[in-house]
């Protein structure tokens, strides 16, 4: 589904990323791990072709991503959820509208049906007409993965989804994104709370990954 070999990323300034190789399986749950600055979102921008690397290869669903024009990359994401950390909005739109962003901007429709449900599968469907600045820090974050599910993607990526948000709300987050793995997901979190991944592995089998003097290794049982 997305694999890395021997990828290395510069920013010029020295190597960031090194010899990197993984393979993320259809359907796994990974958490990835690493001290601030290790370059946890770099590894994920990687994921979905926002950077390409300065060496080796990464592979999205059987492509190259070198191989890939504009078109065939905006394709390629369309089939990949990304939650952001600092969830962007448009603030003068309306939460149901923020959600459905990524659709409209392709031109595809969600019945409201559909779109009810998502909102009220993330516990939001009341807040469907609140301006992104009245949401708090919990309602952003389960706004934002909505809007990372509503195209129905086969992975989904978050970044630090859980940095601002208390206990109980990040188990709550952490419970969507458990239940979107069961319905066949891949899911990556980076995050640097090893609490919660040590609560995950209670209810999914999740590898995790730690990123150490540039490179990615299996972090096994000792976090």
């Amino acid at each position: 589904m997305i694999s890395f070999e021997n990828v290395a990323y510069n920013y010029g300034g020295g190597e960031l990323l090194s010899e990197m190789s993984l393979r993320l399986a259809p359907g796994s749950f990974h958490f990835l791990t690493g001290p601030s600055g290790a370059g946890k979102s770099t590894f994920l921008k990687l994921c979905y072709a926002e950077l390409l690397p300065t060496a080796g290869h990464v592979t999205l669903f059987d492509r190259e991503v070198r191989s890939l024009g504009r078109d065939e990359v905006a394709l390629m994401r369309q089939r990949i959820g990304v939650v952001h950390q600092d969830c962007r909005f448009l603030d003068h739109l309306p939460l149901a509208a923020n959600v459905t962003l990524p659709l409209t901007v392709s031109n595809r429709e969600v019945s409201g049906q559909d779109l009810g449900d998502l909102l009220a599968w993330v516990g939001l469907r009341h807040l469907a007409d609140a301006l992104p600045p009245s949401l708090s820090g919990g309602e952003r974050q389960r706004a934002a993965l909505a809007r990372a599910v509503i195209v129905d993607p086969e992975v989904i990526l978050a970044d630090e989804p859980t940095g601002n948000l208390d206990w109980e709300m990040s188990l709550r987050l952490l419970q969507l994104l458990v239940e979107l793995n069961r319905m066949g997901k891949t899911i990556v979190v980076a995050t640097h709370d090893l609490n919660l991944i040590r609560q995950a592995k209670s209810h999914v089998a999740a590898r995790v990954l730690r990123i150490r003097n540039r490179r990615i290794q299996l972090a096994g049982a000792d976090l």
